[in-house]
């Protein structure tokens, strides 16, 4: 790291690390002669490697979940490339300042704090958080994903197999955890069978540019420049459905988003999608996008069982009645309805509030 910054010419900067979260990234601000920037940091052997897109579902399973999921594991070239087509786009990316993707260093521009969650509790206006946030997914909506981003990387779908394999974590984290025991493989497979028959209710269509993490903690307000909201943590970027970052927006696990600041967003959304051109039909899409919502509450509860239980990051658990809580409302959908029974029936409602032990 410290070879990196002096040939970046950030070698005399202050260093302040920053708080960490859920990744195994490190981040930290540099500060030299009233300049500032966030320097990267992800240790390239604290995660498994992801695959290259034209591997077969059995090749990403041998290298580990990070290539069944789609995610970059400890590829930081990938946050490169996607950051480079943002830009290219017209959105607030952070300009990439240097890197050294083989060491897992990158340096970038440094959008500030306001993350949209901080600006919320200070005050802010959510509707006009909200409504932007909402008005740059339209703009990344009005064309389909592109195969390739800047780098020739390519961009991968989010395919059946990641969506499952995300799903599977539920039975393999959250259900040990709530029950006191490992799922059987019956549970197991009726579980996935049930997801493919939701998936397959997915319209077809266009893929989109997805975020996939696309929230009030990874977006900044900067409505002092023309692109006001500063996007982040985009480095498992895929191509897929147009409701997944809507979801992620308005079904925020770690903070409460009300019914109606959902729905304005979604409104707002709407509206912006038909000016660029990309008009959505609403009943198809309301369907969608309870199966995306529900696809990744039920993600988030394993994710958040296993931040518990492998790596003992207890303040996880507080946040599992929040996400319960809209998967049962994603649930309560008639396209979901056979899974919503397997839930109530193997995952009683008075198992779902999991305590730390």
């Amino acid at each position: 790291m410290r070879d990196f910054l002096v040939t970046s010419g950030w070698g005399d900067a202050v260093v302040t690390p920053l708080p960490g979260d859920a990744s195994t990234r490190r981040y930290a601000r540099l500060a030299l002669d009233g300049r500032k920037a966030m320097l990267m940091d992800q240790p390239q052997g604290a995660e498994t490697p992801t695959a290259p897109p034209d591997a077969d579902e059995a090749a990403r399973r041998a290298l580990g979940y990070n290539a069944v999921a789609r995610l970059a594991g400890p590829d930081c070239a990938r946050f490169a490339a996607v950051a480079t087509w943002l830009r290219g786009k017209g959105l607030a990316a952070p300009e990439i300042l240097a890197a050294d993707c083989a060491n897992g260093f990158l340096i970038i521009e440094d959008f500030g704090d306001a993350l949209f969650a901080d600006v919320l509790v200070d005050g802010g206006t959510a509707t006009d958080l909200y409504e932007a946030a909402a008005k740059v997914l339209a703009r990344l909506h009005a064309e389909q994903a592109p195969l390739l981003l800047d780098d020739g990387m390519p961009l991968f779908h989010y395919d059946d197999v990641a969506l499952i394999a995300e799903t599977d974590l539920l039975t393999q984290w959250f259900l040990p955890l709530a029950l006191g025991r490992d799922a059987t493989d019956a549970e197991t497979a009726t579980h996935r069978a049930l997801w493919r028959d939701v998936l397959a209710k997915l319209p077809e269509g266009q893929p989109v540019f997805v975020h996939r993490d696309y929230h009030a903690q990874n977006l900044i307000w900067m409505p002092h420049r023309a692109e006001s909201v500063g996007l982040i943590d985009f480095q498992d970027a895929v191509a897929g459905s147009r409701a997944y970052d809507l979801i992620s927006l308005t079904e925020d696990a770690r903070r409460d988003v009300p019914p109606d600041l959902a729905e304005f967003t979604v409104q707002a959304y709407l509206k912006a999608a038909a000016a660029d051109g990309a008009p959505v039909d609403e009943d198809a899409f309301r369907q969608e996008m309870a199966i995306m919502a529900a696809q990744r509450n039920a993600k988030i509860v394993g994710i958040f069982a296993r931040l518990y239980s492998r790596d003992g990051k207890a303040r996880y658990l507080d946040l599992l009645p929040r996400v319960w809580g809209y998967l049962e409302r994603d649930l309560e959908h008639p396209a979901l309805a056979e899974l919503r029974d397997w839930y109530d029936r193997v995952i009683p409602k008075d198992k779902r509030a999991v305590a730390a032990r």
